[in-house]
């Protein structure tokens, strides 16, 4: 329910021409809900003058609107996606604001009633494609952003040729315009469409009045030579995560990569799945390339989430994560074709008992493998809170086997097993051993077998939606159904179990 407060505000920034009015009247405490209000009504032109009379120096859309429920990613004010037009609205108005102000020196003017000089725009877009035409992508969000630092900077560079002109002194010297900017924070994605835009942005933006300081990179199915180029264009100071994926670098490439990454003293997180590294290929350089991978890794004295999914690395783990300066508390090692040596080495290795999340996914937990698992699990069990074990051919019998050293994992929060081949007595059966789990709040369980219509599609596929076209909905259904009864009963209402995907990928390791 809104408060009067809020009420009076969303009526005031309906009638533009009077809000406009009463701005050079209003406190400054009013202003974060005046553009709550009119974020949340899509009154873009209110936000604009908002904007541009901010009366503070930082305008920080997630402090303002809220922030993401961790399993939900929707605002309390946004709903379900933040609004393009809205959020373009923002942007647009910090351009004109600026645009302003770079006329003043000439104009002989010095009126500059908005005090922004931070625009922080983390944390709102993320890379889900599926947002609709009303929806802020993140690459949509980076390439306006791009687009506002290069407007900016040109028309800098018309008005020193302006000001050039009409300020010519004695000595023949120009009378620059008055030093200003705002620094916009943000987390930007980039691929090959989008490359252009941003390298000119970046460059347009070292020196320019509009700075993009960059919070989360993620650059997709880039070039080496590109990829080093945006990274080398970065400001290095506040770079919290560097995502590389389905580049194709291949260790050649990712050597070539990472001794840039050494300037990032900040960085937390490094993704770089679909690299294509496979050490079971007998290529010559193979040994050397690993040994400059873990290397440039143990240059990173803060690294604290490493997500090396769909890389063979059978065997190599040691060899990898050897020089590493501190333990890592996030390791992806999906679809990775493990080895009974590999889990070996994470269980005596200096990371288990730091380890706060765990993917596994894509493993044959057979009997090679299972005996493995479960002491990494017994070894990991105090900081846990969150394990995939995706597509790991777990049957009812073999997840019985893992479920003792399962539930010694006390802080366990998020569970995920979709794609495994269990029952519906199997589900039972986890529901009632984990039940005593405090903290565990969600499970992404697999489709029983005994729901499915026609012969289940294993071996397993990536895509959910084979899975979903072969199920019977109205078994499927009952199963849900007595699940959660069982949930209820037990008083653990408040935790979701879901066969659905799309709750289990806003998980992340910042929110944990």
């Amino acid at each position: 329910m809104h408060s009067l407060v809020f009420l009076c505000a969303r009526r005031l920034v309906s009638h533009r021409p009077a809000a406009r009015r009463a701005m050079a009247l209003l406190p400054a405490e009013l202003y974060p809900v005046l553009f709550q209000a009119a974020f949340l009504d899509g009154r873009t032109l209110a936000l604009r003058d908002l904007v541009g009379t901010w009366p503070f120096p930082v305008l920080s859309l997630q402090r303002l609107l809220g922030h993401r429920n961790r399993h939900r990613d929707r605002h309390p004010l946004l709903g379900e996606k933040p609004s393009k037009v809205c959020v373009q609205a923002v942007i647009l108005a910090v351009v004109a604001h600026l645009c302003r102000a770079l006329e003043e020196p000439c104009r002989g003017t010095s009126e500059r009633r908005c005090r922004l000089r931070v625009l922080d725009l983390t944390g709102l877009q993320d890379d889900d494609t599926d947002r609709g035409p009303e929806g802020m992508s993140l690459w949509s969000g980076t390439v306006a952003l791009a687009k506002a630092c290069i407007e900016v900077s040109k028309h800098q560079s018309e008005c020193l040729k302006r000001c050039s002109k009409r300020r010519k002194g004695p000595s023949g010297a120009s009378a620059p315009p008055q030093p200003l900017g705002v620094e916009v924070r943000a987390d930007l994605f980039v691929n090959g469409t989008s490359f252009g835009v941003l390298r000119d942005a970046l460059r347009a933006g070292a020196a320019g009045p509009l700075r993009l300081k960059c919070r989360d990179f993620h650059a997709e199915e880039l070039s080496v030579a590109g990829t080093v180029s945006l990274l080398e264009s970065l400001e290095p100071a506040g770079v919290r995560r560097v995502d590389l994926r389905f580049n194709n670098l291949g260790l050649a490439g990712l050597c070539a990569v990472l001794p840039h990454l050494a300037r990032f003293t900040d960085l937390l997180s490094l993704k770089l799945p679909y690299s294509n590294v496979d050490v079971r290929r007998l290529v010559p350089g193979t040994d050397a390339g690993l040994r400059c991978l873990a290397a440039q890794l143990g240059k990173l004295p803060c690294l604290k989430e490493l997500n090396l999914d769909s890389s063979r690395l059978s065997g190599k783990l040691r060899q990898l994560l050897g020089d590493l300066q501190a333990p890592l508390e996030s390791l992806e090692l999906a679809f990775c074709s493990l080895l009974p040596g590999d889990f070996a080495f994470l269980s005596q290795s200096f990371h288990v008992s730091a380890l706060r999340k765990l993917d596994l996914s894509g493993h044959d937990f057979s009997e090679n493998l299972l005996q493995p698992l479960r002491l990494l699990l017994e070894e990991t069990s105090a900081s846990l809170l969150h394990l995939d074990l995706m597509e790991c051919r777990l049957t009812d019998a073999r997840l019985e086997a893992l479920l003792p050293a399962l539930c010694r994992c006390c802080r366990l929060r998020c569970l995920g097993l979709f794609g495994n081949p269990l029952s519906t007595p199997g589900l039972k059966v986890l529901l009632r051993k984990t039940v005593v789990l405090p903290d565990l709040r969600l499970v992404v369980y697999p489709y029983p077998v005994d729901c499915y219509s026609q012969e289940p599609p294993w071996p397993p596929s990536t895509s959910a939606r084979l899975f979903e076209d072969a199920i019977d909905e109205e078994r499927f259904a009952a199963v849900s159904a007595e699940l959660c009864r069982m949930l209820a009963s037990s008083g653990r209402a408040d935790a979701v179990w879901t066969a659905s995907l799309s709750q289990h990928g806003a998980l992340d390791y910042f929110a944990l």
